[in-house]
């Protein structure tokens, strides 16, 4: 007979978490490199600021396709190298393929388009590997260690995006360029990203060979009696749905899709359009397999499950989709909101431009550093003092404070301050929600519904990569600077949604 000793997950001393996540500090320094760098890539090889949104919308949109096909599909995966273990590898190979192909944009003869397919290459290896991730915490360790499992994961987020962004700014202390000619980009990005890569593959070659995943019947004996979802409810409950609500989808899908033409709006919002109108046709094709019966199927599973989050999900993901909207407009328009106002030169060949453009590598440097340091110190004291959602509130209205901070600053050493705040919601932002999460979610389905919490990442993303460009060109034609507003607002609804969210507490 098994007894309650056998089926209890050993508890993790300090090596064990540390090995658990140090795979994701390789994984943040190609998301740092990417979200530092990449609107000077664009720039740099002719983009004009109009076009960054469309250029940036294949992160997003990777995001969106492969974070819920992955978790469905390592939830079902074991052989050899284990469970979660296999989509690691393979994302870290691919985006350490697309760091060192990247800097090689300008010899190609459509380097702005090279550049853009090698940024969708890129986010989509990073979302294979990242996804699992998530899930491999829950997977590894006991509930009553969650907090402190995703406290680390996002204390190597933090460090992982340290080292990614200060690269650029270390070289050139070091003496590597950083101005090239026209067209060119300089020595200190290409050295950047070529490192970055390596970094990326070893950092999760150290994961994989250092852990041990639990088989298919270990984690159900862990499981035991306590999954309180059984596998097959939510497709189940997706027969007895009517197709209404895919006729709404694929209806507000072509009303955006028409409303470009007649209010001459930015054509990439015909994407935004397209993917609602295609959701529509997803979940009318999910809806009629369910109920022929026809439920083991990926669609329907996924379709299903997203139809049937728990509540809590629910809400929390309502408070994700304000705060990466925020975050989102950072990593777009920080770097032209910082070389126009505070350097003053939109000249992408200029020293004042590239100085700028470095600077904003110092300041994602210490609102990560930041991040990697609250995640460990100050996060658990709040916690335990005020709670779980609480403590997220707090730290997304400094984060809101941080952004405010952006749009009426003019001082480039002032903004260090206001990336203090940003950086305490960013660890935040990242820990938080998936502590709650991981202790609320079964464990046969926790890398299904990582993977749909993500929506919630990406949606936000999609809509400021196709909307705000718009908004901006309608209301402040040539002047970033609002964007940073925008960002304040959205991080400061996002605090007080959270308040729902203390409600299931």
């Amino acid at each position: 007979m098994t007894t309650a000793a056998t089926t209890e997950k050993p508890r993790f001393g300090f090596w064990g978490l540390f090995n658990i996540s140090f795979g994701f500090f390789g994984i943040q320094i190609g998301f740092a490199l990417q979200n530092a760098n990449m609107s000077r890539v664009f720039q740099t090889l002719g983009a004009s600021m109009d076009d960054l949104p469309a250029l940036w919308v294949a992160a997003p949109l990777t995001g969106l396709i492969v974070q819920p096909i992955i978790g469905h599909l390592s939830d079902r995966t074991w052989n050899r190298l284990g469970r979660r273990r296999p989509y690691f590898l393979t994302g870290a190979v691919f985006a350490a393929l697309a760091l060192f192909l990247m800097p090689l944009s300008p010899g190609f003869g459509a380097p702005l388009l090279f550049a853009a397919a090698m940024l969708w290459l890129l986010d989509a290896s990073l979302n294979v590997s990242m996804e699992p991730f998530r899930a491999f915490v829950g997977d590894m360790l006991r509930t009553d260690q969650h907090s402190a499992g995703y406290s680390v994961q996002t204390a190597f987020i933090g460090a992982g995006a340290v080292v990614g962004s200060i690269f650029p700014w270390l070289l050139e202390q070091l003496g590597a360029s950083n101005v090239a000619a026209a067209g060119a980009l300089p020595d200190t990005v290409r050295y950047s990203f070529w490192f970055g890569g390596a970094a990326l593959f070893l950092a999760v070659l150290w994961t994989i060979a250092t852990t041990r995943e639990y088989s298919p019947d270990e984690q159900a004996a862990f499981a035991g009696q306590a999954d309180p979802v059984e596998a097959g409810q939510p497709v189940s409950a997706l027969a007895d749905k009517s197709y209404l609500s895919s006729g709404i989808w694929i209806a507000i899908g072509l009303l955006v899709i028409l409303a470009v033409d007649a209010l001459a709006l930015e054509k990439e919002v015909l994407l935004l359009g397209a993917l609602l109108a295609f959701y529509g046709v997803l979940s009318a094709t999910a809806i009629a397999l369910a109920k022929r019966g026809r439920t083991t199927n990926m669609l329907s599973s996924i379709v299903g499950d997203f139809a049937g989050m728990p509540e809590v999900m629910k809400r929390l993901s309502l408070v994700q989709f304000f705060s990466w909207s925020a975050l989102f407009i950072m990593w777009i328009n920080t770097t032209p909101v910082v070389t126009q106002y505070v350097f003053g030169s939109t000249d992408t060949a200029s020293a004042a431009y590239n100085e700028g453009a470095n600077w904003v590598n110092v300041l994602f440097t210490v609102y990560n550093g930041v991040a990697a340091v609250a995640a460990l110190a100050l996060l658990p004291q709040l916690s335990r003092r005020f709670g779980q959602v609480v403590t997220h509130m707090i730290c997304l209205s400094l984060g809101a404070l941080g952004f405010l901070m952006f749009f009426v600053v003019r001082d480039a050493q002032a903004l260090l301050v206001a990336e203090i705040g940003i950086g305490i919601a960013w660890a935040s932002i990242l820990a938080m929600p998936y502590a709650i999460l991981a202790s609320n979610l079964p464990q046969a389905k926790l890398g299904i519904y990582m993977g749909l919490f993500n929506i919630f990442i990406v949606v936000p993303q999609l809509l400021v990569a196709t909307l705000m460009g718009s908004i901006m060109k309608l209301l402040f034609p040539g002047e970033p600077i609002w964007t940073m507003l925008f960002a304040a607002a959205a991080l400061g609804l996002a605090a007080f949604l959270t308040l729902r969210v203390g409600k299931l507490r």
